[in-house]
């Protein structure tokens, strides 16, 4: 009876309408706290958090990854006349996007606490939690579209209001770059949309329905879903962001609170490549495949230019910003290889640069605290003054490196195998970038960490317990992941699948097989034979 009942509540229960609307009344809550009672707002805000990571890991353990499709779907009629419907539903590749944005909110707060003005602060946190949970959650294009710009609304807030240095230009940069790539989106989901219904459709944003017309072979001509195409890849390659146009993240990285930056990192960054896999690809994916070299070369370029430029940087987090930019070419690499391996390999990416790049975020802010200066030739011989912190910028440093048994590896290494299959010349080209990362990592480290510690320097405090709190979690998961990558791929599988199969049957494109090891036994036996 018990069993039944829970079986009946998820199939019945709107968890993801709850998830994104927890964190707004949060934040409402939070805003209406007595003024001077900071206490108040930090305990709402925590707790607001903390309930979302909790239903979000019960929705981890609950997903059923033996079944096909979107889970805990909730579909209600909006926007009648205007066939817009209120539609969300998860599956293999959106799961983990949103328990990473549930993960990193109070973490990012935690890591806050001392931020002046930390009511109006969390605010902002949690009204952005909503909107990216809304992001990777949606099924309608308009309602994504609505989620997807009013991202943009608390991060400036949150770079110009809690940022550094010349941080109003960094929030507008980041404003208006991202606005512009949104004006192609909404350009490219009105003419999707316009279309079905012109070929005798009703008129609708559902994903769902509008893939599967779209993507069929025959009712949008080649030209036509190709710009198309590119009005979708368009502002997913800025959001990314993809070179070259990149050139407003390290501003936005460099310039926004350790918060803003984790978050950022995290998981807005992810809202591009989350685009092209649950968009841009399953509606156009002739279109996919006729500019997968273009943007294959795009992401090589971008890899490897965002080591090398990282590598001349001397503001810590900024040389953390162009590695992003790096990070996130393997992500689009692997994508646009379409292969399940590449596929897998940009997912499983997508999870660990959020939790090894948000430690080295976490890590530069708490340096930054304690120096107020982020220039690598500002420090050095830190290991003898604060060991236990910079033993943990060690672990960041090799976790973010991809040294195997972290899951920076697991991602970069599917990716790079996925993408040998069928592009084996950009996958020999982005392994650059894997020992450029080393490059400019331990160079960094090397300078800021060894040597005899001089000046201010020296009275410098070590990492204590709340800053351990934020870091460590985030830490040990992508330990944890880099020697137990499965519960991550067995999630994600059936969707990569689906897509896959949708690919293959809309294109008439087999993928190819994935080599495998020869065992040594069968080598042996095959010498024998031979001779």
């Amino acid at each position: 009876m018990l069993a039944s009942e829970v079986v009946m509540m998820r199939d019945t229960f709107p968890l993801l309408t709850f998830l994104i609307v927890l964190p707004f009344v949060g934040a409402a809550v939070t805003l209406c706290t007595p003024k001077g009672r900071t206490e108040w707002a930090k305990a709402v805000a925590f707790i607001t958090s903390l309930a979302t990571l909790g239903v979000a890991l019960w929705m981890l353990a609950d997903f059923d990854k033996a079944a096909h499709g979107y889970q805990y779907t909730v579909d209600h009629d909006w926007i009648g006349n205007l066939g817009v419907s209120f539609s969300l539903g998860i599956d293999g590749i959106s799961l983990f996007m949103v328990v990473l944005t549930a993960l990193l909110i109070p973490i990012g707060l935690l890591a806050s606490v001392n931020e002046p003005n930390f009511k109006q602060f969390a605010v902002w946190m949690l009204f952005l939690e909503g909107t990216v949970i809304g992001v990777f959650s949606a099924l309608d294009l308009i309602v994504f579209f609505i989620f997807f710009e009013l991202v943009l609304v608390p991060m400036y807030f949150l770079i110009a209001g809690w940022g550094h240095g010349n941080k109003a230009y960094a929030a507008t940069k980041f404003f208006l770059y991202t606005m512009a790539g949104s004006a192609f989106l909404f350009a490219g989901i009105l003419m999707v949309a316009y279309l079905a219904n012109k070929g005798g459709n009703p008129l609708t944003f559902d994903v769902r329905e509008l893939t599967a017309w779209v993507s069929e072979p025959g009712n949008v001509s080649t030209r036509t879903s190709r710009l198309l195409f590119l009005a979708f890849a368009v502002s997913f390659a800025v959001k990314v962001p993809l070179f070259p146009l990149h050139t407003w993240l390290p501003d936005a990285h460099t310039e926004a609170p350790t918060a803003g930056s984790v978050v950022l990192a995290g998981v807005l960054l992810k809202m591009g490549t989350y685009g092209f896999l649950r968009f841009a690809i399953p509606m156009f994916p002739k279109a996919a495949q006729y500019f997968a070299p273009a943007l294959l070369t795009l992401s090589v370029i971008g890899i490897l230019y965002g080591a090398i430029v990282a590598t001349m940087q001397p503001d810590l987090k900024r040389l953390i910003a162009y590695s992003s930019v790096a990070h996130l070419g393997f992500v689009v690499m692997g994508t646009f290889a379409l292969t399940t391996t590449g596929i897998q390999g940009g997912l499983f990416t997508m999870v660990s640069h959020g939790l090894t790049t948000g430690a080295l975020f976490l890590l530069v802010g708490m340096l930054y605290e304690r120096r107020h200066t982020r220039l690598i030739s500002d420090f050095g011989g830190l290991w003898k003054v604060i060991p236990v912190f910079s033993a943990m910028f060690l672990i960041a440093t090799f976790a973010s490196i991809g040294l195997p048994g972290f899951s920076g590896f697991v991602g970069e290494f599917t990716s790079l195998l996925g993408t040998f299959v069928t592009r084996r010349w950009w996958a020999v080209a982005a392994t650059g970038g894997v020992i450029l990362a080393a490059v400019y990592l331990l160079w960094a480290f090397q300078r800021a960490f060894t040597g005899e510690p001089e000046g201010e320097n020296l009275g410098l405090n070590d990492i204590n317990a709340r800053e351990l709190l934020t870091v460590v979690p985030l830490l040990a998961l992508s330990l944890f992941l880099g020697f137990y990558p499965k519960p991550v791929f067995d999630r994600m599988e059936l969707a990569v699948d689906d897509l896959m199969t949708h690919i293959e049957e809309t294109t008439g494109y087999t993928e190819p097989d994935t080599p495998e090891p020869v065992p040594v036994e069968a080598e042996g036996h095959g010498a024998e034979e031979g001779h």
